[in-house]
């Protein structure tokens, strides 16, 4: 490389730093100074999820059930200490760690499993 000329070599320089740099996957996010933990964000979702069923339930118009959404969620992160920034880039760690995201919703679908179940046996 000693041989080639200035610019060239800059160039070059350039190419495999480009190159190199391409290699990482960008779509992984640094871990979140505010990583919510897995027990935690299983339980926000839940309630996120329930929150979600109430709105569609109400039958409010469009604006309206998005207004109550909107309330609840701000309702919860309130209850849960914790903000909306911190909650979707906690999400998106999670995400892109397909495994911890898996077992997230996983704890999610059995403890909604489980709620719908206590109702089933209320009911009757």
């Amino acid at each position: 490389m000693k041989n080639l000329p200035a610019r060239l070599r800059l160039f070059l320089s350039l190419l495999l730093t480009l190159a190199f740099t391409q290699c990482q996957r960008p779509e992984e996010p640094m871990r979140p100074e505010l990583l919510l933990p897995k027990d935690k964000m299983t339980s926000l979702l839940t309630n996120l999820h329930l929150a979600e069923a109430q709105v569609e339930a109400s039958r409010l118009s469009a604006d309206s059930a998005k207004a109550l959404f909107n309330q609840l969620r701000k309702d919860l992160f309130w209850r849960y200490e914790t903000t909306d920034s911190a909650f979707y880039q906690s999400y998106r760690y999670y995400a892109v760690h397909d495994k911890d995201l898996d077992k997230i919703y996983g704890d999610v679908l059995d403890s909604l499993s489980l709620r719908e179940m206590k109702l089933g046996e209320k009911k009757q």
